[in-house]
């Protein structure tokens, strides 16, 4: 009897999953099929699933008459340089603080991350009169410093969960067999706190081809232009498209769903061995 209620609750737990998982995903199925269908078909009838007519039209009006290639190039640019400093930095701040400051780096975490009480909003102004100051407005550099302002705190606060699972004999087993701190941390720390890295690095990574109010504000040029903003910009014209914002659409979601398609076991794994009480 009890082998039966185990069954039947893990059937409807299952069920309950995938109509979860079909509400979720339907919304980028539907974007994705209406992107594909002629402007006609879209404006006619905009609630039909299935195209009538099969077409890349609005994908070729979006690369080649819009210039969002660009924009995907300049997204892409500065998310990796992001997403690479930013790992970077962390990964060394979140192990000095485990190995050589736990007490007050612990402090100096959670200090970190308060960082993100401040709404973006708030700090759009100080930060815009900085880097006019600087000569850094409608950079690609002065975009990746703001980014850079947000994501390493995160990243360091993430890390040094990661860090904390790595048990100190296997270091000392370093340095006796003649390794130096930075070996030890290359070679022997970071393939430990790999799927850690990977989790953080997703995510800095997705924040910063994501981000809107800051590109908006910073970036006033239309060949420096992001993602984001070119599609927001989309919505701006005088006669909107819906065939171009759907292929718009689909060209800056896919990524990243393929993306965490690809790396998610990275991410869980990570998730759990950073889970550090």
């Amino acid at each position: 009897m009890g082998k039966i209620k185990e069954k039947i609750g893990s059937i409807v737990c299952h069920f309950y999953l995938i109509i979860l998982s079909v509400i979720a995903f339907f919304p980028l199925v539907w974007v994705i099929l209406s992107s594909v269908k002629a402007s006609g078909e879209l404006t006619s009838n905009p609630t039909s699933f299935l195209p009538k007519e099969f077409t890349l039209a609005n994908y070729k009006n979006v690369i080649d008459n819009l210039g969002f290639a660009v924009n995907i190039g300049n997204s892409l640019i500065i998310a990796l340089i992001t997403t690479v400093i930013a790992i970077t930095v962390s990964s060394m701040a979140a192990y000095g603080i485990v190995r050589f400051f736990p007490k007050f780096g612990n402090i100096m975490s959670r200090v970190l991350v308060t960082t993100y009480m401040f709404p973006p909003i708030l700090l759009a102004i100080p930060y815009s009169l900085v880097m006019a100051k600087i000569g850094l407005t409608n950079t690609r550099v002065g975009l990746i410093i703001v980014y850079l302002s947000f994501s390493v705190p995160y990243a360091v606060w993430m890390l040094v969960g990661f860090f904390k699972t790595v048990p100190i004999g296997i270091e000392e087993a370093a340095r006796v067999d003649g390794a130096n701190k930075l070996v030890t941390f290359v070679r022997i720390v970071l393939p430990l706190v790999a799927p850690g890295i990977v989790a953080t690095a997703i995510y800095t990574f997705i924040n910063a081809w994501n981000e809107f109010l800051y590109s908006l504000i910073l970036i006033n040029s239309t060949n420096l232009m992001t993602v984001s903003v070119a599609l927001k910009s989309l919505q701006g014209a005088e006669i909107l498209d819906w065939g171009s914002m759907m292929a718009a659409s689909t060209i800056v979601v896919i990524p990243s769903v393929v993306f965490f398609t690809f790396i998610q076991r990275y991410i869980a794994g990570g998730m759990t061995e950073g889970s550090v009480k």
